[in-house]
């Protein structure tokens, strides 16, 4: 069954119009018409299925007939992902709502080579994910950061998963042993990796767990890929540890 996800409020007998673009997706691509049936989500009030009530040029009206899954949140990890090319941005968003992240954040790093995303295209294909996925939310993205001016401003209680491929630190696995389940972030560094003194300054970072992703160089999106799969495995919803 489709899903598509909603801004607006999900519950018994809502009725509400979707989106141009959505309109168009469902009754000219997908050929859905009156009476058809299709899941809406909109991170907030669980998933629902809808009957469509109404077709018309300029949106799909549907009225929700039933809670079909209630809300639930994955583990709250988000990706910091120093800036690449606009391919692989796009990727390693995509994948990153795959792999159940809360939310990615683009980072400015001394050896970042691009300098600008389109975040809300970058949302766009999130959503898209997310609706592929069958996850509840969609992740954030959100707009570049200089990496010394979100390490300022530090959410206290989160964990950093740093991604050190120029230390001696251990693989992601034997570093993410014996941690708390909890806030996490995991920070990907540029093609040509952290400057010296970005490494230094992660590293003296006491919420830093420093590793490395083995004994090859991966490209971003491939470690940013390695690197959620990894977390997740340790300590996220792919095993039985409860996540807030």
């Amino acid at each position: 069954m489709i899903r598509l996800y909603v801004p607006h409020d999900l519950a018994l007998g809502a009725e509400l119009a979707l989106d141009h673009g959505q309109t168009h997706y469902l009754a000219s691509v997908m050929r859905q018409g009156v009476g058809d049936e299709l899941l809406l989500f909109n991170g907030r009030d669980g998933e629902w299925r809808v009957r469509i009530g109404a077709v018309t040029k300029r949106a799909v009206a549907v009225k929700a007939e039933a809670m079909i899954r209630p809300q639930t949140i994955g583990p709250d990890v988000e990706l910091l992902i120093a800036l690449v090319k606009r391919g692989r941005l796009e990727t390693i968003v995509e994948k990153a709502a795959e792999l159940g992240a809360r939310r990615v954040r683009p980072v400015l790093t001394e050896r970042t080579n691009a300098d600008r995303a389109r975040v809300e295209r970058l949302t766009a294909i999130a959503t898209e994910a997310a609706e592929q996925t069958g996850r509840l939310d969609v992740p954030e993205v959100t707009e570049p950061i200089k990496l010394d001016k979100l390490l300022k401003a530090w959410e206290p209680g989160r964990r950093l998963l740093f991604c050190d491929e120029a230390g001696d630190a251990r693989p992601i696995p034997e570093a993410l042993k014996g941690q708390p389940v909890g806030p996490w972030a995991i920070l990907i560094g540029p093609e040509g990796g952290f400057s010296p003194a970005e490494r230094e300054r992660l590293r003296a970072l006491d919420h830093a767990v420093p590793a490395t992703l083995g004994p090859r160089i991966l490209r971003a999106d491939t470690a940013a890929i390695s690197a959620l799969t990894l977390w997740q495995t340790a300590l996220g919803d792919w095993t039985r540890n409860e996540t807030p």
